[in-house]
């Protein structure tokens, strides 16, 4: 087997998820630096109305990046499962379509979205004040979302044979980059939100470019050229049967967010829609150990189940459910205590703080919830079972995520504490749903290999 891989399915649980998540927390901590280095550079030398922009066009480029990353889920959990099945050519194939499929599919995407830029802007009621800075993070950032899908496709790829630790080593040097760029564009030359956007995607292009020549001089199963690129019809199809619901998922979950924007804008014009970014960057790091534990979950599940060790793939959703949690709740501690420490990190408007205090304060129950739905979400995943999370997801998001900020926020009155009180009641419907399914043991069935 490759020796970019690492066996999930022998020695200590406790010590095999550890050393498998650390890296990937870090990495994915380190990754969501790039967001929050532009929106603290941002806000603290371009102002309330470029912060907007930037939440605003990023909440747009989030949604194409979730739904590459569900199709990606797919390649994830295909490489570990022919890892612990021992299937080399099985990995070489889902790797070789996985990279070819996501390259097509990114220049089109691209091609596309430019004629979508304005709609996506006018649909999402983008504020007059921050519609020119929005509108050039957006354009800045889709020229340069080939780099951002290619990063998440080789760290979901190496993820999936058992390395977690050389994606940390490109994402850093990639933030570095981004942050001195920061620096330069946005407080040196004042280009505001193109300033970020430009910082962002030179960042993730130095990194994808670093990932390739590290791994062609290390003669990775697949070399780069131009006459390997293909695509395999059957893996393709596997791909995509087990990587669509989590799409589909992805994309859903994104769009619900994107619809609580509107409502922001529409409700609280500049003022609202910066606290709401701004507290959306904070989310970022607060749901990141529950993340990063859900993938690591994922992927070890996927490599036990491959290998036929159920049970070995409870104790691993088992653990890493309660290391999540425990963590969680920290966070959630935090994020009580000290809304507006956290906000005036940003900006120091006073009226983006009020606002900001309030949402932040009722979204913050979801990350004690949270831990539970991604992890045992994961569990399923990693046997195949992709159709329940993406059913789960679409019933939280669609029937309780979205009417319940509506709900809470106008026939309430309750403002941006009943739109932030949208997430964690999703996640107890989640959580409902969850449990059911668990009972029913249909979960049970590996639905990628069959035996």
């Amino acid at each position: 087997m490759s020796r970019f891989g690492k066996d999930l399915s022998e020695g200590s649980v406790s010590k095999q998820l550890i050393s498998f998540s650390v890296p990937f927390l870090i990495s994915n901590l380190v990754q969501s630096l790039y967001s929050v280095a532009d929106m603290l550079i941002v806000g603290n030398f371009s102002g309330t109305a470029a912060v907007s922009g930037v939440n605003i066009g990023s909440q747009i480029t989030h949604v194409l990046t979730m739904l590459v990353l569900g199709f990606c889920t797919g390649g994830t959990i295909l490489v570990s499962q022919y890892m612990g099945a021992r299937d080399e050519e099985g990995v070489r194939e889902t790797i070789t379509t996985l990279i070819t499929a996501l390259l097509v599919g990114g220049a089109a995407i691209t091609v596309i979205m430019f004629f979508l830029i304005d709609p996506s802007l006018r649909l999402l009621e983008t504020p007059a004040e921050s519609y020119s800075e929005a509108k050039d993070y957006l354009a800045v950032t889709i020229a340069g979302i080939l780099f951002i899908f290619a990063y998440n496709a080789f760290s979901a790829i190496l993820r999936g044979m058992g390395d977690s630790k050389r994606p940390f080593y490109f994402v850093l040097i990639s933030c570095i980059v981004n942050i001195v760029l920061d620096l330069v564009l946005v407080a040196g030359f004042g280009m505001g939100a193109r300033g970020a956007a430009i910082a962002t995607v030179i960042s993730q292009a130095v990194s994808v470019i670093l990932c390739i020549a590290y791994l062609r001089a290390r003669d990775f199963v697949f070399d780069f050229r131009i006459g390997s690129f293909k695509i395999n019809k059957e893996y393709l199809a596997k791909i995509i049967k087990i990587g669509s619901p989590s799409a589909i998922q992805s994309g859903v979950t994104s769009i619900s967010f994107m619809f609580i924007t509107t409502l922001v804008n529409i409700t609280g014009g500049v003022n609202a829609s910066a606290a709401v970014g701004i507290v959306g960057k904070f989310n970022s790091f607060a749901i990141m150990p529950a993340s990063a534990m859900s993938a690591s979950v994922s992927t070890m599940c996927a490599q036990n189940i491959g290998a036929d060790k159920w049970d070995r793939a409870i104790k691993t959703c088992k653990i890493g459910t309660s290391i999540a949690w425990v963590i969680g709740v920290c966070i959630f501690t935090v994020a009580q205590l000290f809304p507006a420490q956290i906000l005036s990190l940003f900006d120091r408007n006073p009226d983006m703080i009020a606002y900001g205090i309030q949402y932040m304060r009722a979204f913050a129950f979801d990350y004690i919830l949270v831990p539970f739905v991604f992890c045992v979400t994961s569990l399923f995943t990693g046997a195949g079972h992709t159709g329940f999370a993406m059913l789960s997801n679409m019933i939280s998001a669609l029937f309780l995520r979205i009417p319940g900020a509506y709900i809470f926020s106008t026939f309430f009155g309750l403002g941006l504490f009943g739109i932030g009180l949208g997430a964690p009641v999703a996640s107890a419907g989640s959580i409902v749903l969850i449990l059911l399914y668990l009972a029913s043991g249909r979960w049970k069935v590996n639905k990628v290999i069959r035996r």
